[in-house]
């Protein structure tokens, strides 16, 4: 009786851990910044980028996009990448997250473009001219975004396109949005981890690493 209380015990000890062990392993939204090892992180897990924005790269970003007015996601990876490699990743990134979550990735991504270009206009900001365009735009985004640790991480690449204060705000604006919400926001977090560690690789930029919330 003994020997099968304790088989009991230790199956259900290893249910919970195992359960424990899966909770931990689900992308989460801290909804604040929180502090790690001295290091400030962002909301997803990504190091938070306090300088002064990057406004030369995000002003060729919008132009690859076809402009502030009328920017795409697509469109700006397009002309950064060219169609056949953009088409690719948008196959592999269906196949691993569904064609419903990549069109909504695309969605939110052109959504925090202008939402940020909105916030900046408000206080006053301008972007100056494009000074960039094709693989040396994207290869710049991607080192623009990559910690110290050699990992690509979006957030701190939006804290440099826009700053964190405003990158704040944009989430915050996502959360709020009808049709898009806080899973929308996590996933367009999530997404582009992955499509950014992409293309660095099809960059041959090897030594990116992939961050943990993809």
């Amino acid at each position: 009786m003994k020997v099968k209380l304790i088989a009991v015990a230790l199956a259900v000890a290893a249910g919970l851990i195992g359960a424990s062990a899966a909770f931990a392993d689900q992308p989460m939204d801290n909804g604040q910044d929180t502090m790690m090892n001295g290091t400030m992180m962002g909301r997803f897990g990504g190091p938070i980028y306090n300088g002064p924005p990057a406004l030369a790269v995000t002003a060729s970003l919008v132009a690859a996009g076809g402009g502030a007015s009328d920017y795409s996601t697509a469109t700006a990876l397009t002309n950064m990448l060219g169609a056949a490699t953009v088409n690719a990743e948008v196959a592999k990134l269906t196949k691993q997250y569904g064609a419903a979550k990549v069109n909504l990735w695309l969605k939110t991504f052109d959504f925090a473009v202008k939402d940020s270009l909105k916030i900046a206009t408000s206080a006053g900001i301008k972007l100056p001219a494009a000074t960039m365009s094709g693989k040396d735009l994207a290869t710049t985004l991607v080192k623009a975004g990559t910690a110290a640790d050699g990992t690509f991480q979006i957030e701190f690449l939006l804290d440099k396109a826009v700053s964190h204060k405003i990158h704040v705000q944009v989430m915050n604006d996502i959360d709020k949005e009808p049709g898009l919400g806080k899973q929308a926001d996590l996933d367009y977090h999530l997404i582009s981890n992955q499509a950014f560690y992409d293309v660095a690789q099809a960059l041959g930029m090897a030594s990116v690493k992939l961050a943990p919330l993809h």
